[in-house]
This record gives structure tokens, C-alpha cells and sequence, in this order.
């Protein structure tokens, strides 16, 4: 056997498991997803094997018949989806900015011990976290009692099932996600193009927009997208944090799959969520190749 061949063989096995696990697990629940979302929902759940476009038409704007009408309500679910994930990657990257660069500073026994404070919130339960900030958001909670106490306001505010209350839990939640990829990129920072600004006379804000800024640009692009890809899909923290008050595009096709039994219209649902993810990548991606090429 020759030499490219073996490689070849030894390529095929090491990629041949996770491969087929994709396909599987990943690519046949896509597609089977995708073909439902063009199929009629049966009468008591499940699907008919009838084509319909409707399914789109009722987020999109063109189903208008007896059973599927377009109802703009799904259309400002989504987008109120679009901006409270925008907003959650807004104050991630505010907040992990300048705490990645404090990290980054530090002697590397304190920078591994904040890191491993960062990612500590992922060894405990989601769901414990959250009843966490139901506590200290309600009415009776710590912060209204807080408030209270220094004479701020003389009455609870409603500080629980709001956009607040979501984008919070979000961000608490997310923050990981937005801090180690710019925690990598300011790693790699070179402290003598800071000097060197320093020396031509550029003022602090003139050296980060022309010197910090644009060399940690790709942390901040793939922080920002790994943020908001599973916040625009979330269903948990809008659930528990948000209530019936504040609905978002992934409490939506639960409900779809497993109340209202509309499996179609939650496939559809789905895929216009995947799509804007598949968008998101493709810019991430071209983004990379220009910064590679530049």
C-alpha cells in the first residue's frame, strides 16, 4: 500500500466515526425537520404528507386561507427575539471587555484562577441559577428590599418578567461565551504597538480605536456570534425570567411541538431561526478570510 494511500485510509478512520455520528445525529433530524416544515399539520398533532407553504406564510406574511392565516404577532416574536439577543451580545461584550483585558494583566497563578471563576457558573445547574435571580428580582426579593432600605424607592419594582429581567438572565448566562474568545484575542495583544502609539504622541482613545480595536476585532466578531446564536434560540431564561410576558422565538416552537401539537409550524419556525444562524456563520467565516488575507 503507498504511502498517500494509507494517509488517505488513516484520514477515513479518524473522520469516519464523528462523520456518521453528524449525519445522524445532526444532518437526518435537520432534514427531516426541513421536509415537515413544507408538510400540513394533522388534525390531532403530527403531520399530513400534503405540501404547504403556508407554515412560512403565517411568520412571513402570505398564508391567508381558512386554518393558516398570517398574524403579525409571530413576526414581533421573532423580532423581538433579534433584539433582545442583540442586546444580551451588547452587554456581554461591555462587560467582558475591559474584564478580559484586566485578566490578561495579571500574574498567570491569579489569570488561571479568574478564568476558572469565568467558566465556575457552567459546573452548577442552569436551572438552580435562575431561580437564583428569581429571588433577588421579585417583588419581596433582595433587590427591591435593597432599594428599599436606602430610600431609592418607596415601593417594588417590577424588575421580574420583563426584557430586563431576560437580557440580565442572558448575559449572566452568556458571558462565558463572549469572554474567552476576547480573552484570546487580547492575549495575543502586543504591548510594544501600545508603547510605540504612545510615543507618536496618540492619545488613549486614539490608540484603542486605531491599535486595540481593530487587532481584537476577531474576538469581539466571534464572541458577538457565539453569543447570540444560542441567545436567539433560548428558551429557558425567557421561560423562568420572562414568563408568559416576554415570549421569544424559542419558547415559541416549544410551545408549537409540544402544546399546540403543530409540528409543521414549528419546523418552520425552526428553520427561519437556523437560517439566520447559517447567515450569521457564512459572514463569520468571510470576515476570517479577509482578516487572513489582509
Amino acid at each position: 500500500m503507498s504511502l498517500a494511500r494509507r494517509k488517505l485510509m488513516q484520514l477515513i478512520g479518524l473522520l469516519g466515526a464523528p462523520t456518521v455520528f453528524l449525519l445522524v445525529f445532526f444532518f437526518c433530524p435537520l432534514i427531516i425537520m426541513l421536509v415537515y416544515s413544507f408538510l400540513t399539520p394533522g388534525l390531532y398533532g403530527g403531520v399530513e404528507w400534503q405540501f404547504s407553504h403556508l407554515n412560512y406564510g403565517r411568520i412571513l406574511g402570505w398564508a391567508d386561507t381558512r386554518y393558516e392565516k398570517f398574524d403579525p404577532v409571530f413576526l414581533a416574536i421573532f423580532l423581538r427575539s433579534l433584539r433582545l439577543a442583540a442586546m444580551t451580545v451588547v452587554t456581554s461584550l461591555i462587560v467582558s471587555y475591559p474584564a478580559a483585558f484586566w485578566i490578561s494583566r495579571m500574574r498567570p497563578g491569579r489569570r488561571d484562577f479568574a478564568i476558572f471563576l469565568v467558566t465556575l457558573p457552567f459546573f452548577v445547574s442552569l436551572i438552580v441559577r435562575l431561580f437564583a435571580w428569581v429571588l433577588i428580582l421579585r417583588p419581596t426579593g433582595f433587590l427591591n428590599q435593597g432599594l428599599m432600605a436606602v430610600g431609592l424607592t418607596s415601593a417594588p419594582v417590577e424588575f421580574l418578567y420583563t426584557d430586563f429581567a431576560v437580557i440580565l438572565g442572558m448575559t449572566y448566562v452568556f458571558i462565558p461565551f463572549m469572554f474567552l474568545p476576547l480573552y484570546s484575542a487580547i492575549e495575543k495583544l502586543d504591548l510594544a504597538q501600545l508603547e510605540a502609539s504612545a510615543d507618536l504622541g496618540a492619545t488613549r482613545l486614539q490608540t484603542f480605536r486605531k491599535v486595540v480595536l481593530p487587532a481584537t476585532m476577531p474576538g469581539i466578531v466571534a464572541g458577538s456570534i457565539i453569543t447570540f446564536i444560542p441567545a436567539l434560540g433560548n428558551f429557558i431564561v425567557p421561560s423562568v425570567l420572562g414568563g408568559a410576558k416576554v415570549l421569544m422565538i424559542g419558547n415559541l416552537i416549544e410551545q408549537q411541538f409540544l402544546s399546540a401539537r403543530n409540528w409543521p409550524f414549528g419546523s418552520a419556525l425552526a428553520m427561519l431561526v437556523m437560517t439566520v444562524v447559517l447567515v450569521l456563520l457564512l459572514l463569520q467565516l468571510r470576515l476570517a478570510r479577509r482578516e487572513a488575507q489582509s
